[in-house]
């Protein structure tokens, strides 16, 4: 234990040790070991990096930077990210057990944010109001809210980083990262890259441990303007009511239990590739996992013959080796939580078609890993159907008609996206119209972009992410009067 490196925070550009002297282990799911020690943090440690952030967005090296020398910082940082792309993937494999071929991707994708939003930084204008006031010149700006909190999951945390992280700095404003306890390694190394990139000191900050012990602190406290936050719905709520209380504005991206739709005019091979991207792809921890997989009943037993068959060529085990398929649960709680699942769905009496337990494969050694699942025989209003399981399970629900599939799709508390499968043109745009979902896709599943929004309806958060729409989340509107009267008029009248 001794043996591991340890991480300190990273405040005002320089490496601080926690203020408790204490550090958590780091675990790598594929193989259950620990490799390495971050700081443990606490209310101090966050008033510091709350403090360093204000002290930076006051300060003329980062307040009276232009907004085009602003967006060249960002295209900078873009490029450094890009050079350092595959150490990155490797730390956030080790971190959090996703596959490497898709961490490299990912990696590789994120310079995009920067080079989108670096471009956005000075193209936001404000108005001229034709005002119906006369003698009066009247104009609004946007300008920057101050202190940032990103707090971001264990699942894509870089990725979920630079969603935050691009629009804030884009907009002006300083940023406090708070990154999961179970996977901080990475952004640990990231925040390296800042200085690199040529960032002033403590215009970008990382403080690590518990939420109890410091994302507390940090959403609770006074000089933060806003927090965006992405994770469990439970956390989420817990997040909104505490920053409530200063008034703070809010990001919120939180849970799914995405319907996947499949209709009996689909191009069926597509549509089964879609449904097993949609859950077992990243090991069915993403917010937007097509858990549900809604099959017309005309197609469901051949669709389901050929989904299973598919899912078993999957290949388990290293995920730094690129041939490998799915990896294991990323967090030992939430292995166990998966597997608790497994046990509701056997209670709830649905047929289990493959998988349904532990993989024991020899391929997947001491690892977190949980064979990929699908059920048939399950009702939406099924525990399995309606709650997150965040993991390779798959329900399976049948559908008569249309109407029938929006009802389903629609009769969960969750409304992050969607996917339909259709070659009806109308069939495609009447039910992406009506579908309670902030995404959704159709012929495909799981892309995103830099330049699309993303968010959800319903309990699946707060606002969007990404896309042109995200810089305005972290930017507050400030309408300006000027008098061109020579004359002031009555002082007791408003005009």
């Amino acid at each position: 234990m001794a043996d591991l490196p340890k991480a300190d925070h990273y405040i005002n550009g320089k490496w601080v040790k926690p203020n408790s002297g204490e550090y958590l282990e780091t675990i790598n799911p594929y193989t259950a070991k620990p490799w390495m020690h971050i700081a443990r943090g606490n209310a101090t440690d966050a008033d510091q990096a709350v403090a360093a952030a204000k002290m930076a967005f006051q300060n003329p090296d980062w307040a009276g930077l232009p907004p085009t020398q602003r967006g060249a910082l960002l295209r900078r940082l873009g490029d450094v990210i890009a050079e350092h792309a595959d150490e990155l993937a490797r730390i956030e494999v080790q971190d959090n057990g996703k596959l490497f071929a898709e961490m490299s991707m990912q990696l590789k994708y994120i310079p995009q944010w920067y080079y989108y939003f670096g471009g956005l930084a000075d193209k936001i204008e404000g108005a001229v109001l034709p005002i119906d006031k006369p003698e009066t010149f009247t104009f609004t700006r946007h300008e920057p809210l101050g202190v940032c909190v990103s707090i971001v999951p264990w699942n894509s945390p870089l990725f979920l980083t630079s969603f935050k992280l691009a629009p804030a700095l884009a907009a002006g404003n300083t940023v406090v990262i708070k990154p999961s306890e179970f996977t901080s390694a990475s952004a640990l190394k990231f925040i390296e890259l800042f200085e690199k990139a040529g960032f002033p000191p403590g215009v970008v900050n990382v403080v690590t441990g518990f939420g109890k012990e410091v994302g507390e602190a940090l959403i609770s406290h006074p000089d933060v303007a806003k927090v965006a936050f992405t994770g469990g719905s439970a956390s989420g709520r817990h997040v909104y009511s505490t920053a409530a209380d200063s008034l703070k504005r809010v990001t919120l991206e939180l849970g799914g239990k995405s319907p996947n739709i499949v209709f009996d005019d689909a191009d069926m091979d597509n549509a089964v590739k879609g449904a097993i991207s949609g859950i077992f792809a990243a090991t069915g921890q993403t917010c937007i996992a097509g858990s549900r997989l809604l099959v017309q009943e005309s197609i469901h037993d051949q669709f389901v013959e050929k989904l299973v068959a598919l899912a078993k060529t999957a290949k388990m085990g290293n995920p730094m080796e690129m041939t490998t398929q799915v990896g294991p649960v990323t967090t030992h709680p939430q292995y166990e939580k998966v597997l608790g699942y497994l046990d509701i769905a056997k209670e709830e009496g649905v047929t289990c078609e493959l998988g349904g337990g532990k993989a024991t494969r020899p391929e997947c050694g001491d690892g977190w890993f949980v064979e990929p699942t699908i059920y048939t025989g399950v009702r939406n209003d099924m525990r399995i159907a309606q709650e997150e399981i965040f993991g390779p399970v798959l329900s399976v629900i049948p559908f008569k008609d249309e109407e029938e599939a929006i009802a389903i799709g629609n009769d969960v508390v969750f409304g992050l996206a969607a996917g339909i499968w259709t070659q009806s043109m109308r069939r495609a745009l009447e039910v992406s119209k009506r579908i309670q979902a902030g995404t959704v896709w159709v012929n495909m599943y799981r892309a995103l972009s830099y330049m699309a929004p993303f968010g959800g309806y319903k309990e699946s958060g707060l606002g969007r992410e990404s896309g042109q729409e995200a810089i305005r989340n972290y930017m507050q509107t400030k309408t300006v009067w000027i008098s061109t009267a020579e004359e002031v008029s009555n002082p007791f009248i408003m005009k």
